[in-house]
């Protein structure tokens, strides 16, 4: 096999041809030519420079063979002295050593320098070589959009009239044998020859569905057209897509193809994209993993077919034992797929979203597991309680806002804003994760609220909305429910995001650091942008700096405001 993957697995394998070659940049030096089963031919020249300290297949080979082993990318803080590669190849980054005159280069810069001195020499040019092999774009299937083409015995193959498109699917097809049911339709695919008249075919092949997702983003700038795909006015407007969100399989596949896509179509003059890329933003989201399970027969089994205690398992049904395997990402082929079905029954939509943006980082794998689940359910019964059973009452809707604030709804008032200020941060980062984190916080201080004043009646209600919210994105269910039981006649919705008031966010007080000759030796709590004379007075008359000064007078002392004080003694 040739393929990425076959070459991969494949052991690699050669042998010495006791041949030599001449090093093209250190006359010097002598190299031996192997015959290898991973290189492919048609890539290149085919023949490569091989470089095992930083290619696995080139360091799989050379260990098998006795070859030298020779780091010339060291990697960051790493000693020149000492670092060697073992049985993985270092392919990270760094900069280039054990090379003469590329010592100290970056990986790329190298690169460059050595193309332009094997030019200069007349030994070779520089090149791009791409990797791309033909898109295979036709199925055998019934779903998808029919390729619009006909064979005909006398014209060989002629597109589809213009008049005639689109092509429609049959709806009367059968699938009650293997195959592609639009071949075996008895008449559907029987057509005349647009050119010639006489009997023909049409092709009952599908289009890949990559084929069609690759550019339906713009044609969904101008939906309406029938004459044409595209409007230019339209399609200037809103391309290029201003955020891509894909799985980790989309990064080279459905990107790939888009980008091809929009550069034909641009090329062709259909569009006027200069850049030619279809998206200004790309975000590559993890895949939802859950442990897989195997029956002693060989076969798959689901987790609602499989009962867990402790780390055995039995199958429910035959009450056989169960053999666990590794978590992976969610298949059909493997079956450790949860029904979203009874999720949604069991706990509900809210439950489900919100354990899927708290578990992790959107960037990496989700563990999908039972019991994240259920922690994220009790949280949103937690949310109602704070509205239902509240630990102090809180003011009507119209209620005006108190003119002063005791230190308990400031404290309130404070979390609220803050939290206000870093979710809307972290949503736009994609954080969201963090942003759940910081929601949970809030809700702890609006759990531990206590007072029975006006100011916490009020800071109350005002930290529940911005609450219900903050939380409306990732749980909207039960948080429409409470926007709505908060006494607000328009739909959550449809209400303004919170804006944090940037006077809350600062706090009053900070906490200074107090070192006694680079050592840490106290914390300080201290007004916000207290003066430096104020500030080096009171951390001289902390205790345990005036201990560790043990009745010196300092030679240095040097304060840096809201940051720390440095006693040099």
């Amino acid at each position: 096999g040739t393929s990425e993957a076959a070459i991969e697995k494949a052991e690699k394998r050669g042998y010495d041809t006791g041949l030599k070659a001449g090093h093209p940049l250190d006359p010097t030096m002598e190299l031996p030519v192997y015959i290898a089963n991973f290189v492919l031919m048609e890539y290149g020249a085919g023949a490569i420079f091989g470089c095992p300290a930083h290619d696995q297949r080139d360091l799989d080979f050379a260990r098998k063979y006795g070859l030298d082993v020779k780091p010339v990318v060291l990697p960051p803080n790493a000693d020149p002295a000492t670092f060697a590669v073992g049985d993985e190849a270092y392919v990270g980054p760094g900069k280039i050593y054990n090379s003469e005159f590329l010592d100290g280069l970056e990986v790329e810069a190298a690169k460059a320098e050595v193309a332009k001195r094997l030019e200069a020499a007349g030994d070779g040019e520089a090149t791009t070589v791409y990797r791309l092999r033909d898109w295979g774009v036709s199925r055998q299937r019934y779903w998808g959009c029919p390729v619009p083409m006909i064979h005909c015995a006398d014209c060989g193959v002629v597109p589809v009239p213009d008049a005639d498109l689109p092509v429609l699917l049959p709806e009367d097809v059968e699938f009650d044998q293997p195959g592609n049911p639009l071949d075996r339709h008895p008449t559907w695919k029987h057509v005349d020859c647009p050119c010639c008249g006489k009997p023909a075919t049409r092709e009952t092949d599908t289009f890949d569905t990559f084929f069609e997702s690759s550019w339906y983003f713009s044609r969904f700038t101008a939906p309406g057209l029938e004459d044409k795909a595209f409007d230019d006015a339209a399609h200037d407007y809103w391309m290029p897509v201003d955020q891509y969100v894909g799985g980790v399989e989309h990064a080279v596949l459905h990107l790939l193809y888009s980008r091809f896509f929009m550069r034909a179509l641009r090329d062709l003059g259909y569009v006027n994209l200069k850049s030619g890329e279809p998206f200004a933003g790309l975000f590559t989201q993890g895949m939802v993993c859950h442990e897989t399970y195997r029956a002693s027969d060989g076969r798959w089994l689901t987790p609602d077919e499989v009962e867990k205690s402790g780390d055995a398992a039995t199958e429910i049904k035959s009450g056989a034992a169960v053999r666990l395997g590794r978590s992976e990402k969610m298949s059909k082929s493997k079956k450790n797929v949860v029904d979203p079905e009874n999720i949604l029954q069991t706990y509900g939509a809210d439950t489900a979203r919100l354990f899927m943006m708290s578990d992790s980082p959107p960037e990496r794998d989700l563990e999908w597991t039972e019991a994240g689940v259920e922690g994220a359910w009790r949280y949103i019964n937690r949310l109602w309680r704070l509205m239902d059973e509240p630990p102090v009452a809180f003011a009507a809707p119209d209620a005006a806002m108190p003119g002063e604030f005791g230190a308990d709804a400031t404290a309130l008032r404070r979390a609220v804003h803050k939290t206000v200020a870093g979710v809307t941060e972290d949503l736009e980062k994609f954080h969201f994760n963090r942003a759940v984190a910081r929601i949970r916080e809030l809700s702890n201080a609006i759990g531990d609220a206590k007072g029975d004043g006006a100011d916490m009646a009020w800071a109350y209600r005002e930290a529940l909305e911005a609450l219900v919210r903050l939380i409306g994105p990732i749980a909207p269910h039960i948080a429409e429910e409470m926007w709505s039981r908060l006494g607000n006649a328009e739909l959550l919705a449809d209400a303004p995001w919170p804006v944090a008031d940037a006077g809350l966010v600062v706090d009053d007080t900070i906490t200074i650091a107090v070192q006694v000759n680079g050592k840490l030796r106290a914390s300080i709590e201290v007004p916000r942008d207290m003066p430096k004379d104020a500030l080096e007075e009171a951390a001289l008359a902390e205790p345990n700096v005036v201990r560790n000064l043990d009745g010196k007078t300092p030679r240095k002392v040097i304060v840096v405001p809201n940051r720390i004080v440095n006693v040099v003694a």
